[in-house]
């Protein structure tokens, strides 16, 4: 009977184990609910190809029961899942967690009609090639299924949501773990990265390939020679400027050292704490700003250094929320380019700048993506920002905007890829027909550029129009929908945007975004079809031009932007601008006339409305250029700024190539005279070296410019009529304050004497008691003892600091009234208001603070105070931080000209400035160029070794070495070939 019972009871387990498993292998084969595990996670279709092959056999060592079909583990400790039935005589199968299996292998025959796929825990899992190979196997390689694809390795099934269980590879998933399990907790922990990177978005706005605009095509034109025709150099003058060349590359060597050691990796050298900063993307801009010089100065070794950190580099990825359009392509892509160029280009076989040049680029390539193909200056590079649709800014600078050319000129010449020429060539035509179009200052621009396409001033009376026609529609209810009401005007002067839309709003998504300013041109809203019409389906009113609905935006060309005056001149933020018009010319083999044309109209706006002679002591004959604030009447209300500034330096080497290379040679001598400013400023100052920023006096008639001291005192003190009549003023009053004073005085005196008299306690000294004048027992005594200062207050005037006030702190004089009781010195008696001194009575205002200054006391004042060189007015930026304008344009004259004198010019800036600016580790930006006495900045911007060091060593140079009949350079002194054949290559 307990046999019995024991049997039956078995029975009833082995009943209930067999419902369990069959349902364990129903949910096994269930593809319902793997499959919604599996569309949870990012899905990336499997590379097209052949499948890979079913596997041979397993690993050497492994444990799998070859007679059993589908997954298994090579650990012993782990489960196997068996899909098919299994073969006589083989043990119960087990069903294995996914969460547990480290390894899997494709099946050799999937069940018909399932689709599941097997997700492994991610922690756990190793590619099946990998797995093999650490187990020593043979059939490591047939292990792994064909790999290439945009699809994570990964040795597993990925779900075929075509309806098939496809041997593949799938992305590696971050699965949470709900099983805490042997398996969980043996899991190998990786940190999840979860940084953003740019990638590739559809663009917006894309140009047609048919619409794209090509390089100029044929052969480059013959350009007139612009170097001097060097003869042979003495052997002394080749060792005098071999040695210099030496210095300058030994300064090259150690910023490059200290920035090798203290900031390798980041965008500058901090030279006086030996750190370094980031201003820019983080990405090396000092390393990749420098690499042609390096090479130029034979640095082959740091060179090579050097490309290894490039290949480093990670340009899709950055700390700043937006890419600095302008700095970025001047110093990063030009960098990277002219590092190809000088170092061989297909020959020198340094690819890997190149490859570089053309990835940044292909980030840079989305700034052009907005409906009038004008750039974002400044990029929001994350995917979520880069793929909404927008506008180029309202108030752009002009060098920013017009200072790409060269740069994707240069890539689109290497690369045959029109696409890059395209970009920057659409800037050029708008230019071009704004030039055409006419500023307020014909032929240059103003500083801030309304680039976004949009008239507001337009779009603003057409919506008004619109409203006015909603509300009429809307009083008018009754009558026939489809009335409507035309106004016929002409409207070519007028360009709707309708024909640009965005892929985004045909799709639905969000429409562009319009970002409008004001506008101070002429409206031509008004001159249109305009129609209006309710909509059937919204019910609304809408006008449109003619049968054209009412676009985003009316369309106009570049346009001044801001608000406010503009502002006109050849400084920051306009500068680079203007020199790459005749760059331009020259890197596209004078094949495109338009660059030349910019160039002709901007070289005589300047000469027109900006160029000045500056008033200077030894009547030099130099040459500024100023800057013009109008409010668009310049002829009537221009306000001229005669300004000095470093950056209006280059402006020389620009006059200096402009008039070679198009033949204008007055231009050439007048770029003589703007370089000679510039080294004049230099040798003014106390260190020798020229300020940030100045003001100068300008002469009315530049031929007949002559030193006139009274006219430049007058300027340093506009009040110079007042004060000298404040000061009379003073005097006046002064004198009646000594006449009241003395009146008192005598008063008192006869007073004390008849006092003296009545009561007949009046005591006289005899004559031969009393001390002989000047006795020291005597009259010094009784001074002493008798001079009380009404308060403790010193003189203080040798400690007044520089720049201040007069001191309100002085003596102060005593007078009867002062006089106080005491005892006297030995053998004398009380002295009487008539026994005082005759000097107290001495005048001391120079040390009174309330006496005004005279006009030139207050012009000695003001030099001495503000550290003024003779002829500056004001110099309202004292720093200089390692800016190459100067020699730039020291070096074009010299390589134009031949003319030594520019050498010796340079040597003296050169000696200069690093006497002032040298660290252990590099050189410094300064605080202040008018004292000796100044402080370092702790900045060393990337363009000291980029441009400053590598002008110095060419003007110390063989001519050859970097010829401008064979190199242009963009502005960052970057050189790029210039062409020889078809497209420059």
């Amino acid at each position: 009977m307990f046999a019995m019972f024991r049997l039956r009871r078995y029975r009833y387990y082995v009943f209930f184990a067999a419902i369990v498993v069959f349902l364990l292998y129903r949910v096994a084969q269930n593809s319902d609910q793997w499959e919604s595990v599996s569309a949870s996670f990012p899905h990336t279709p499997p590379p097209s190809g052949p499948k890979s092959p079913p596997l041979s056999k397993p690993a050497t060592d492994s444990h799998v029961d070859t007679s059993y079909k589908g997954l298994s583990s090579p650990d012993d400790d782990l489960p196997h899942r068996i899909l098919d039935s299994p073969a006589k005589g083989n043990p119960a199968a087990k069903i294995p967690d996914p969460l547990e299996l480290k390894s899997s292998k494709p099946l050799d025959t999937p069940v018909k009609g399932n689709s599941a796929a097997k997700v492994p825990d991610p922690s756990e899992l190793k590619s099946t090639k990998q797995a093999a190979h650490d187990k020593g196997g043979d059939g490591a390689d047939e292990l792994t299924p064909d790999t290439e694809g945009p699809v994570q390795k990964a040795g597993v099934l990925a779900y075929d949501h075509d309806g098939a269980t496809k041997a593949t590879t799938a992305p590696v998933i971050n699965m949470p773990d709900k099983n805490v399990g042997q398996g969980a907790k043996d899991a190998e922990k990786k940190p999840v990265s979860t940084a953003i990177h740019w990638k590739k978005v559809p663009e917006n706005f894309p140009v047609p390939k048919s619409e794209i605009i090509p390089l100029p095509a044929g052969k480059p034109k013959k350009i007139p020679t612009v170097q001097f025709a060097f003869g042979k150099e003495s052997a002394e003058n080749r060792e005098v400027r071999e040695a210099r060349q030496l210095q300058v590359k030994a300064e090259m060597e150690r910023g490059w050292a200290g920035y090798w050691k203290y900031a390798k990796g980041h965008d500058e050298l901090s030279p006086v704490s030996k750190s370094y900063r980031d201003p820019f993307c983080g990405w090396a801009a000092t390393l990749v700003d420098s690499l042609d010089t390096l090479w130029i100065m034979g640095m082959e070794e740091e060179f090579a250094e050097a490309l290894a950190e490039v290949e480093k580099i990670d340009f899709t990825i950055s700390k700043r929320t937006e890419i600095p359009v302008f700095e970025t392509t001047i110093r990063y892509l030009g960098g990277l380019i002219a590092a190809y160029d000088v170092s061989g280009g297909k020959t020198g076989r340094h690819d890997i700048l190149l490859t570089k040049a053309v990835e940044l680029a292909e980030i840079l390539m989305g700034v052009f993506d907005t409906p009038n193909r004008m750039p974002v200056l400044y990029y929001n590079w994350k995917p979520q920002y880069a793929s909404q649709p927008t506008r180029a800014g309202t108030d752009a600078g002009v060098a920013e905007l017009g200072s790409l050319a060269m740069e994707f000129t240069r890539l689109a010449q290497i690369t045959k890829e029109n696409k890059y020429y395209d970009a920057v060539a659409r800037i050029t035509d708008a230019f071009y027909e704004w030039q055409e179009r006419g500023t307020s200052i014909p032929g240059i621009f103003p500083e801030h550029v309304d680039a976004s396409g949009c008239n507001r001033t337009a779009q603003s009376e057409l919506e008004a129009a619109q409203d006015a026609a909603e509300e009429e529609a809307n009083d008018k209810q009754g009558s026939d929908d489809n009335q409507s009401a035309e106004t016929n005007v002409n409207d070519d002067d007028l360009d709707l945007e309708s024909n640009i839309e965005p892929k985004s709003r045909q799709n639905g998504a969000h429409k562009a975004k319009s970002s409008i300013v004001k506008r101070s041109r002429k409206s031509s809203a008004l001159n249109l079809n305009v129609a209006k019409k309710k909509n059937p389906k919204t019910g609304k009113v809408e006008l449109g031009a003619g049968k054209t609905p009412l676009p985003e935006c009316v369309s106009q060309g570049l346009t001044a932007g801001g608000w406010g005056a503009q502002q006109y001149s050849m400084g920051g933020s306009q500068d680079s601008t203007y020199e790459y018009f005749p760059k331009q010319w020259l890197l596209l083999g004078g094949l495109e006339p338009k660059y030349k044309e910019l160039h002709l109209k901007v070289s005589e706006a300047v000469k027109k409305w900006l160029l000045y002679r500056p008033m200077v002591p030894d009547d030099r004959d130099i040459l500024f250029s100023s800057k013009i604030v109008t409010s668009g009447d310049p002829e009537t209300d221009a306000n001229r700024q005669y300004e000095v500034t470093h950056l209006t330096c280059f402006l020389g080497g620009m006059f200096g190539l402009g008039g070679k290379i198009f033949e204008v040679p007055a231009d050439v001598e007048i770029g003589k005279k703007l370089t000679e400013g510039c080294v004049w400023a230099y040798e003014s100052t106390a260190t020798g070296i020229m300020p940030e920023g100045a003001h100068l006096l300008p002469c009315d008639d530049m031929k007949d410019c002559h030193w006139n001291q009274t006219l430049y005192d007058h300027t340093l003190d506009p009040s110079f009529d007042s004060r000298n009549e404040q000061v009379e003023e003073y005097n006046k009053r002064k004198a009646k304050t000594k006449a009241a004073a003395e009146k008192e005085r005598e008063e008192e005196a006869e007073a004390d004497l008849a006092s003296s008299s009545e009561t007949g306690q009046a005591e006289t000294l005899a004559f031969d008691e009393r001390p002989s004048k000047g006795s020291p027992a005597g009259h010094d005594g009784v001074r002493i003892q008798k001079r009380a200062p009404v308060s403790p207050i010193e003189d203080t005037a040798d400690d007044a600091t520089e720049g201040s006030p007069p001191t309100n702190k002085r003596k102060v004089k005593t007078y009867a009234g002062d006089l106080v009781d005491s005892d006297p010195a030995p053998g004398l008696k009380k002295p009487t208001a008539a026994q005082i001194p005759l000097h107290e009575e001495e005048d001391d205002d120079d040390e009174d603070p309330l006496r005004p200054l005279s006009h030139k006391e207050f012009v000695a004042n003001k030099i001495k105070n503000e550290n003024l060189p003779k002829g500056f007015v004001d110099v309202n930026s004292k720093a200089y931080i390692l800016r190459p304008e100067a020699i730039e344009s020291v070096w074009y004259m010299y390589r134009i000209t031949g003319d030594k004198r520019w050498q010796e010019e340079g040597w003296k800036m050169f000696e200069a400035i690093i006497q002032h600016t040298a660290t252990d580790v590099g050189n410094s930006a300064i605080r202040n160029v008018l004292t000796t006495d100044t402080s370092q900045l702790n900045e060393m911007e990337s363009f000291w070794t980029a441009e400053t060091l590598k002008y110095f060593y060419l003007l110390y140079s063989e001519p050859s070495l970097i010829s401008l009949d064979q190199w242009v350079f963009n502005t960052e002194a970057h050189p790029f070939k210039r062409p020889k054949a078809p497209f420059g290559v």
